[in-house]
């Protein structure tokens, strides 16, 4: 049994894994929280309504009770989620408490961490976290959700901010003291944002100022109700809140690349033999942009793509198609040189890209020139890094004379003395063996089938 480094933050219970299967191990304190949920089905009618992970009770003894739950095919985090995954996450979460409420059960927290993503749905993965409801009792999760849900959203649709690489800074999401000094005086206008971020921030303030003052506790009931209404009128608030998008350089290019139709006929056509060979159970679409390549792979074979991207436009685009379609496909936000590392409590708490990256194959088309041209990375070890993520992949190598480069190239000048096929397939040969090579354009693109 291995534990979960990152599973600490509740001492009621634990994850481990064990032969690629997923437990939760509750503890005495735990099974006590959760008694009234078993004893009323709140769990199956959870799972049978598609909010709560696929659950199975493992072991049940009075000291301990031990639950199996559906293996996630790829874990992600919030910082990693376009504005339209992040705001279905969020309603995801409201919905879910709306619904427990009706079963006289509430959530105890309102961390984004507790749901993952199954293809293009959330879902949510923390069992402890929902607990009886006491009647007059305040939302406990309200300054959570607000900072891993609510105020990133109102940064980007308001701003057009990403919150991505804030929210990568700061595990805990954005502060809503942060968020109110960014708003106008025209955004505090609105009822939701007066209220949830200016208001609150008031309180957050004022609370800081008398920390050395004894205050009564308010022993105001707040009424389930007010509690329903609440997450109601906030749940309508994050519906109507749209993406303000800032033009990308990449968001058109499935419709505007530098090769014709026929050249992506090829590339389509390298990607099908390449999946219907294998019978991937899970593949990485590196630079997958609107998920072409990646509903490619799914049509042929492959079970589990997830694409990586670090335009979030293209992202986003991507996402809307893998709900529209339901395809098997999660797409990512991702800078490849500067991935999600090992971060929060002892570097453990949430994984890196590296360590997450147990892939079957990969695919990187038109990708390897963006890193090593574009961000001078040398070519061997932006070969050598592909490769490590998965045994069998696509690499395309993007030649000098290619237009793409070219115009890169007019910028910083020819620098880069070892960018040539040759030294390309040497690197290759370097770490695993070529299987095939298949000429794509006029220009010389060419896609490397390898084998490590």
């Amino acid at each position: 049994m291995i534990e979960e480094k990152g599973s600490f933050r509740d001492p009621a219970g634990k994850i481990f894994y064990s032969d690629e299967k997923v437990f939760r191990k509750v503890n005495k304190d735990g099974i006590n929280r959760l008694k009234f949920i078993l004893e009323n089905n709140i769990i199956s009618k959870s799972i049978e309504k598609e909010f709560l992970i696929k659950t199975t009770k493992y072991k049940i003894t009075e000291e301990e009770c031990i639950f199996e739950h559906e293996k996630i095919p790829y874990i992600s985090y919030p910082y990693e989620w376009s504005f339209s995954q992040l705001k279905d996450a969020a309603l995801h979460h409201l919905d879910f408490n709306l619904f427990l409420l009706e079963l006289n059960a509430t959530l105890i927290d309102a961390s984004a961490y507790n749901i993952q993503f199954i293809k293009s749905k959330p879902i949510f993965i923390d069992l402890l976290s929902i607990k009886k409801y006491e009647e007059g009792e305040y939302w406990i999760g309200h300054k959570q959700f607000c900072e891993n849900f609510l105020n990133p959203l109102i940064l980007k649709s308001k701003k057009g901010i990403n919150f991505n690489n804030w929210f990568k800074g700061n595990l805990e999401g954005i502060e809503t003291g942060d968020l109110n000094n960014i708003l106008s005086f025209t955004d505090k206008l609105s009822y939701n944002i007066f209220v949830q971020v200016y208001l609150l921030n008031k309180l957050e303030i004022r609370s800081k100022q008398n920390k050395n003052i004894t205050i009564k506790k308010n022993t105001k009931k707040f009424p389930k109700k007010s509690f329903v209404s609440m997450l109601m009128q906030l749940r309508k608030f994050i519906h109507n809140l749209k993406d303000k998008k800032n033009v990308s350089l990449w968001q058109d290019y499935s419709f505007k690349n530098t090769y014709k139709a026929e050249e992506e006929n090829k590339k389509v056509k390298c990607v099908e033999n390449f999946c219907k060979k294998n019978d991937f159970n899970l593949l990485a679409d590196i630079g997958c942009n609107n998920g072409l390549y990646s509903s490619t792979a799914l049509k042929n074979l492959c079970k589990y793509v997830v694409g990586f991207d670090y335009d979030l436009n293209v992202i986003e685009l991507a996402y809307k198609k893998s709900k529209l379609e339901n395809m098997n496909f999660l797409p990512l936000y991702f800078d490849a040189v500067n991935p999600s590392s090992n971060i929060g409590w002892d570097e453990e708490e949430r994984m890196s890209f590296k360590k997450r990256a147990k892939f079957d194959g990969v695919i990187a088309l038109a990708f390897e020139h963006h890193l090593s041209i574009a961000k001078n990375i040398p070519l061997d070890q932006v070969v050598e890094w592909i490769m490590k993520l998965a045994p069998r992949g696509l690499i395309e190598f993007v030649p000098k004379n290619d237009e793409t480069i070219k115009k890169m190239l007019e910028i910083k000048g020819d620098i880069f003395p070892n960018y040539s096929e040759e030294k390309f397939k040497e690197y290759i040969s370097n770490k695993g063996k070529i299987l095939s090579a298949s000429k794509i354009s006029e220009s010389g693109r060419v896609i490397y089938e390898y084998e490590r």
